[in-house]
């Protein structure tokens, strides 16, 4: 069956991917247990209440039932977000994922408290919308709704790397996603066809009932591990 993977998927498998995953051990343990790493970072939050929402917590509640999805650590419900600009990281003090204007030894809460004086008054880029292209084990791919949308979103990453001072290498190429969870181990191979079942009925059910899925503005957060963003400051 693996042979049958569609692309996207086929990495999260044991058969086709057996490195263990980057984050284990840093991020989170064997266990499922988020650790500390702090950090900031601009997101966008899941609307509450919203049906879009509802449409991702299903999606969500279908991937927990999986017989091996106990090789998955999940995130809470409150934290689902898409990622619109990465921050600083604890582990990540070096080049360019660091301003170069700022020690690399600078303390965390130094900088988010530096990001919110050089963030106060940025101006924004517009409103957009978008709608998800993949399902896969940690969640969704998603992109702009429209082109239009697509270039809005991308305009935000350019505009906010002047205050953030750095360019990811991935700038340009960034996926934007929504995660659900890591992996704790790659998926059983013979469950293969099982998982890309559940992700085609999850894509079917996602252009049924949220073709769109609602997000809250632009947000600067920060975060001691992955359980929790908290908004500091709303942008634009």
């Amino acid at each position: 069956m693996l042979d049958k993977l569609r692309s996207s998927l086929a990495g999260f498998f044991e058969g086709t991917n057996p490195t263990p995953p980057v984050h284990l051990g840093r991020r989170y343990d064997t266990s499922g247990n988020f650790l500390n790493e702090p950090g900031n970072t601009v997101v966008c939050h899941l609307v509450n209440g919203s049906a879009s929402e509802a449409a991702v917590v299903e999606l969500r509640e279908r991937m927990r039932a999986m017989p091996d999805a106990d090789r998955l650590a999940f995130t809470p419900i409150s934290s689902l977000h898409m990622t619109l600009f990465q921050g600083i990281i604890e582990y990540r003090r070096r080049l360019p994922y660091w301003p170069e204007d700022v020690p690399l030894d600078t303390s965390i809460d130094d900088m988010t408290r530096l990001y919110l004086g050089r963030l106060s008054g940025f101006e924004g880029r517009g409103a957009f919308k978008i709608r998800v292209v993949d399902v896969v084990p940690t969640g969704l791919t998603v992109a702009g709704a429209s082109d239009e949308d697509e270039g809005i979103m991308r305009a935000w990453r350019d505009a906010l790397s002047a205050p953030f001072g750095y360019r990811h290498p991935d700038h340009n190429s960034y996926t934007f996603h929504i995660t659900f969870a890591y992996q704790i181990r790659r998926l059983d191979d013979e469950m293969a066809s099982q998982w890309q079942d559940v992700f085609d009925d999850c894509l079917s059910l996602l252009a049924s009932q949220a073709p769109v899925i609602e997000l809250r503005p632009p947000a600067f957060c920060r975060f001691k591990d992955m359980k929790h963003f908290e908004e500091l400051l709303v942008l634009g």
